[in-house]
Parts: C-alpha cells; structure tokens; sequence
C-alpha cells in the first residue's frame, strides 16, 4: 500500500502541471482552454524537435523552448482569445476546440502519428532504492519538486506582487479595474503567457517520462480538468491536491486490476462533481 500511495503522490506530480495553466487561465479571466492537452503535446514536440531536427542538447532545447511558448500564449491571448471573452464561454470553447484540431492535424503532418519521446540520457531509468524491491525514479521525483515549486510560485505571484494584483484585479471586476488605468487585454495576455510556461513544462516533461503522440491531447485535456475540479476552479494549491488525489486514484484502481486505472480515477471525479460541484479547495476571494 505505501508503495501505492508514493505512486499515485508522483504521478500526481505530473497531473498537477498538466493541471495549472488550465487554473491560472480559468482563475484570471474564466477561460477554460479545451485545447490545454493538445498545446502540452504542442510544447513536448517543440523540444523533440529541437533535439532530433535541429540537433540541440536537451537542456537548450528546453530553455529555447520556454521564451517561445511565453511569447506564443502572449500573442494568442492579446489577438485572438481576447475576442473571446464575455459572458457567454461558448465562443472561447469554440476557438480554442479548434486549436485542438489544427495542432493535432499539423503534429500528424509533421511528425505522423508515430510515438516519440526526448531521450535523457538514462535519467529516467534511474531510481533511488528505498527497500530490496522498491525503488523511487529521480526523473518523477524532478517532476513532483517541479510541481510543488511551480504551485508555490504562483501562489507568491498571486498574492506578493504588483502583476498578481493585476490578475486578482481584472478577475474580480474587469470594469473597475480598467477605470483604475488596467489595461485588460495586457493583463490576460500576460496571464495566458505564463499558463503557456507551465503547459511547455509539462510537455516536455510528459515526453522525456514516456512517449507522446499527436493524438494524446485529449486524454492529458481530461486528467488536467479533473485535477482542476477535484481541487476547484482558480486555486492553485487545490488544484496541487486534486492532481494528488486523482492519481491516488488512479494507483489504487490500477492496484486493484490494470485496467482499472483511468476507470477509478474517472469514478473519483465524478463522485466529487456530484457532492461537492465547486472542488474540494475552492477559490477565495479577499
């Protein structure tokens, strides 16, 4: 059991930055992005293919990756998200449903539908042994202190700083903000350009730990909304303790019978959809 219980706390490392782009979109301008797991392959095929086309080390490819994926959720945010937003979510569901479907289509057409991964030199293959048969991997240990920091990170940009006021701001009332010398569209755009940071992470992580492909978006789409709800919209710590709680989940059903995994943590979602609709650890405002 406690070997369960380590396993589904890692992977939950994983769900979690999966899981916070989608929650800082959500919490500063209610935007829910369904092209979220598409873009985390997106940024996972960006430094596959800085490593095997262009030839980089690992570690440039993934610090050149980072600068353009700002840059990139920058300007989708500012000129075309932005006209997006109001009171009725269908338009942004609508474009950003049709991002899902360009990025899998070009993906399939410059990479096709093969299976690829970055290779890390044998770091994720490593572990540190804990007993005679259990040993932890150094690669999912990385991923769960990049998470936890990253969850913190936010969290101190939210409430310690002038740009995190600026967020809060906008959130609460886009209205008065603006009167207050706010420039909205700025603001999102500043928001959705840190999310894409997070969602590259994520991706670049996701393929150095196992092989991705262009059609596995929509299933990183669904474990990333269900961390987000489980923990509840906007809050980043709650969206770290769903992440966990989904993939105990998931390391419990898969304990139990292999093909249970996915089913149980699905099960576990709905379940707290149903009792409690507004997450576990919900946004506050103050």
């Amino acid at each position: 059991m406690f070997e369960t219980i380590v396993q589904g706390v890692l992977l939950g490392g994983l769900y979690t930055l999966f899981a916070l782009g989608q929650s800082l979109m959500f919490g500063v301008m209610r935007l829910t992005n369904t092209a979220q797991g598409d873009f985390i392959v997106l940024g996972a095929f960006a430094a596959i293919a800085g490593v095997g086309v262009m030839g980089l080390p690992v570690g440039v490819a993934v610090v050149a990756v980072l600068p353009v994926a700002f840059g990139f959720g920058y300007a989708l945010q500012r000129y075309v998200l932005n006209g997006t937003l109001g009171r009725d979510p269908l338009p942004s569901l609508v474009v950003t449903f049709g991002l899902s479907i360009v990025i899998q289509n070009l993906l399939l057409e410059l990479f096709s539908a093969d299976p690829r991964s970055i290779e890390t030199g044998g770091l994720a293959s490593e572990g540190i042994a804990l007993t005679e048969g259990f040993s932890l991997g150094v690669l999912p240990l990385i991923v769960l202190a990049i998470a936890i920091a990253a969850t913190a990170s936010l969290q101190w940009l939210f409430t310690r700083t002038a740009l995190g006021r600026s967020f809060r701001a906008v959130s609460d009332d886009r209205e008065i903000a603006e009167l207050m010398g706010l420039h909205s569209g700025r603001v999102y755009a500043l928001a959705t350009a840190i999310a894409f940071v997070l969602i590259s992470i994520a991706g670049i992580l996701q393929g150095m730990r196992t092989t991705v492909s262009p059609a596995d978006g929509p299933l990183l789409l669904l474990f990333a909304f269900e961390a987000v709800i489980i923990g509840g919209m906007g809050s980043f710590w709650g969206t770290l303790a769903g992440a966990m709680i989904l993939g105990l989940a998931q390391q419990i059903g898969f304990r139990a019978d292999p093909g249970w995994g996915i089913w149980f943590g699905h099960l576990v979602f709905l379940v707290v959809l149903v009792v409690r609709p507004q997450g576990l650890f919900p946004k506050t405002r103050g």
